[in-house]
């Protein structure tokens, strides 16, 4: 999908003045507030920004003062995944 703004001549003047590539700050922008209210996903901030990787998405986030939304769920996949591993390799994880 494509949106266009309309901005008034004087404010896009400015905020070009303040980010270089206001296209991609306003993109940038509503990822940020996305992610900030549950909106949407890592995954999904991975792909509007055209990030590879998760790692990516982490460093853009913590340079803007946003951090993961990490819960219980994540843990006990995290912990799960780390089993799974375990079973398979020869290092003991307790």
């Amino acid at each position: 999908m494509q949106i266009t703004l309309e901005l008034p001549d004087e404010i896009a003047r400015e905020l070009e003045a303040k980010w270089n590539d206001l296209p991609r700050a306003t993109l940038e922008s509503l990822a940020l507030e996305g992610y900030r209210s549950d909106t949407l996903t890592e995954e999904q901030v991975r792909r509007i920004l055209g990030y590879g990787t998760r790692m990516q998405v982490h460093a853009f986030l913590k340079e803007h003062g946003v951090y993961l939304n990490y819960d219980l769920e994540d843990l006990e996949q995290d912990m799960g995944n780390l089993r799974r591993l375990h079973e398979r390799s020869s290092w003991e994880f307790k």
